[in-house]
């Protein structure tokens, strides 16, 4: 099963998706339908070398969807998104400005694992744009299913699927801005960022500002605008 044996919608027909470039056609289904139909993706080369797909995970009625870059090594192994060093991470930076993981739903803009081998190491490597595109298609799909009024890029990734190329996260992490759809988003640190960070006092510092987003951010969720 792939993209083009499920159930496929045109998005002009569709309500607005907070995308700064939503695909020509989204995928329909439930989120377990869509995850078994991204498994069989074939749009783009990445399948080939990651051991599978890495859906999101979450209820399907979340008012709060967090949105990553692409899956580590990690979660390559496991097919769950954030549950390596960085996900441990965010689960400290999500309990700290209290919000409950299991509230969410959590994703990635990018479903495979891309890497560089280096000996018995998997080295990250950043997906490119033509990758990142045909990716699209699968988390347009979450959204137009999960609808959530708040959305968080985590990561300048995340940020550019979001909100476009002119968005710059040292810039502008933290800020709300409306998205189409009626949704609100905002882009902070991914926790991989902070991890790769050498300088201690930096690292924690940063960790301190994704946790005060994620405070603005629980804030918004309850009711009290998260300003």
């Amino acid at each position: 099963m792939d993209v083009h044996s499920v159930s496929s919608v045109s998005a002009k027909s569709l309500p607005a998706l907070p995308l700064a470039k939503p695909p020509q056609i989204i995928p329909e289904g439930s989120l377990a339908e869509l995850g078994r139909a991204a498994a069989d993706c074939r749009a783009c080369p990445l399948w080939r070398t990651a051991t599978q797909v890495v859906f999101g995970e979450g209820p399907a009625s979340a008012e709060l969807m967090l949105i990553g870059e692409q899956p580590g090594s990690v979660e390559d192994l496991k097919g769950r998104p954030f549950v390596g060093p960085a996900g441990r991470l965010l689960e400290q930076a999500l309990a700290a400005a209290g919000l409950d993981r299991g509230a969410l739903y959590l994703t990635n803009a990018v479903k495979h694992f891309k890497y560089e081998p280096r000996g018995k190491v998997r080295l990250h490597k950043r997906a490119s744009a033509a990758e990142q595109a045909a990716c699209r298609r699968w988390l347009a799909a979450e959204l137009l299913r999960v609808r959530p009024r708040l959305v968080v890029g985590l990561g300048a990734m995340a940020a550019l699927a979001l909100f476009g190329s002119a968005f710059r996260l040292t810039r502008e992490r933290g800020e709300w801005r409306a998205l189409a759809g009626g949704a609100r988003g905002l882009a902070t640190w991914h926790p991989s960022a902070l991890l790769r960070m050498p300088d201690q006092a930096r690292r924690h510092a940063a960790y301190g500002e994704l946790v005060a987003d994620l405070r603005r951010v629980a804030a918004a969720l309850a009711g009290d605008g998260g300003k």
